[in-house]
């Protein structure tokens, strides 16, 4: 790289082409999709089912018998550290009467696994032990009847599971590739859990909080403490091959609002990483759901989940190095505080946002540039379920069979 290059990499790092295409189609989707519940069927099939979702961090799981679970769309995903080491998925399902195996969000079930309901014994990886009373069965075939995997990659440390096997996305080290450099600087696999895993319900559809999250439009009106730390530099990548980056260094004159000028106070000089990266918060998107975020002192997940057409599931968690200094500790809290914050404007404007959609009133999107990316995950939304190019609502009946039709002509 010539210094030329580099010189304009450190104004203006982007990784991709970032060109915005001359008269695009700035329409979002149709408002009658965020209320449709045949459209909500066929996200649980074509979006949720057979996309990358992230469970959790390896360091969710340091000892043999530590377990996630995890709820999507009717499916019950269950993660466990074997007595080898090894991080499995299966689902959540006992193979006698389909009861949670267990029922609990985490937590360590020391030497094996059993169902509250009958008392059936699974090894820590998946295989049958036994069942109760087992005279009163048939013999049963310890792997034929051992608990049901699910497709499981770890990236940086994090835990991806696929509940379809083979689903339109290749594997998640393909489809980070385009950011996996400039991630691997911050030491990600090796950071342990802040607070642990959160949740929280939030009254509207799942991709109206997405589209929130998807631009940096809003942020110079809605986010008045991301726009005094960043607002002057932040920019968006748009959706490309599943993968969008969202890119800001602080400005220089941060500090207005009380949580940034504490954060720009105490955070310390991160010297592990590059130049242009220690005053650097990243934004990654991975479709169709989840979010990375990285700050120069942590990183944290992020995702929605449908739970009905007008109510998503939110959860997350943060991460910190081991061996954190603390000023990291105090500027993870901020950067926590600053977050909070932020999360709760966005709630707002997405309430708002979904609730427009039920009134005759509404004519639908019309985009600016800044949201670029709101529209290319739209598209990515559209290639899996084509019913959503329709303006006009087809009835809620015919719904189904008039998307297959349009999947089996792509």
């Amino acid at each position: 790289m010539s210094i030329q290059q580099k010189k304009s990499f450190f104004m203006n790092p982007h990784l991709r082409d970032v060109a915005i295409p001359n008269n695009w189609d700035r329409r979002g989707l149709p408002g009658w999709s965020y209320h449709s519940d045949a459209v909500l069927e066929l996200e649980k099939e074509y979006v949720f089912r057979n996309h990358w979702q992230i469970a959790g961090h390896i360091s969710d799981l340091p000892n043999a018998g530590d377990y996630l679970t995890m709820d999507v769309v009717g499916e019950r995903a269950l993660i466990v550290r074997g007595k080898d080491g090894v991080v499995r998925a299966f689902n959540n399902m006992c193979r006698h009467r389909g009861s949670r195996v267990v029922a609990d969000s985490q937590g360590n079930c020391k030497n094996a696994l059993v169902c509250p309901f009958h008392g059936w014994v699974y090894n820590l990886d998946g295989t049958l032990r036994g069942a109760a009373r087992p005279r009163s069965f048939p013999d049963l075939d310890k792997t034929e009847f051992g608990l049901m995997p699910i497709e499981l990659e770890i990236w940086m440390g994090f835990i991806f599971i696929r509940f379809r096997k083979g689903g339109p996305q290749p594997p998640v080290a393909e489809l980070l590739k385009p950011i996996e450099a400039e991630i691997a600087h911050y030491g990600v696999a090796e950071m342990v859990p802040s607070w642990g895993i959160w949740s929280q319900t939030s009254p509207v559809n799942w991709k109206s909080v997405r589209d929130v999250d998807n631009e940096g439009y809003h942020v110079a009106m809605a986010h008045p403490a991301l726009q005094d730390l960043y607002g002057a530099t932040y920019f968006d990548e748009p959706f490309i091959n599943g993968v969008s980056r969202s890119f800001a260094t602080y400005n220089p004159h941060a500090g207005r609002r009380w949580s940034v000028a504490q954060y720009i106070k105490i955070a310390p000089k991160a010297k592990h990483l590059p130049d242009h990266l220690r005053k650097a918060w990243i934004y990654y998107g991975i479709f169709p759901n989840n979010a990375l975020s990285i700050m120069p002192e942590s990183v944290q997940f992020y995702q929605e989940f449908p739970l009905s057409t007008g109510e998503t599931l939110l959860r997350g968690a943060i991460y910190r190095y081991p061996d954190e200094t603390r000023e990291q500790a105090a500027a993870r809290y901020l950067a926590y505080r600053i977050d909070r914050d932020t999360m709760n404007e966005d709630v707002q404007l997405s309430v708002w946002s979904n609730e427009s959609m039920l009134s005759e009133a509404f004519e639908g999107f019309y985009l600016s540039d800044l949201e670029y990316g709101v529209r290319t995950h739209h598209d990515h939304l559209r290639k899996q379920i084509p019913v959503l190019g329709l303006e006009t609502a087809p009835e809620e009946k015919d719904m189904w069979a008039l998307n297959e039709a349009l999947r089996s002509r792509s």
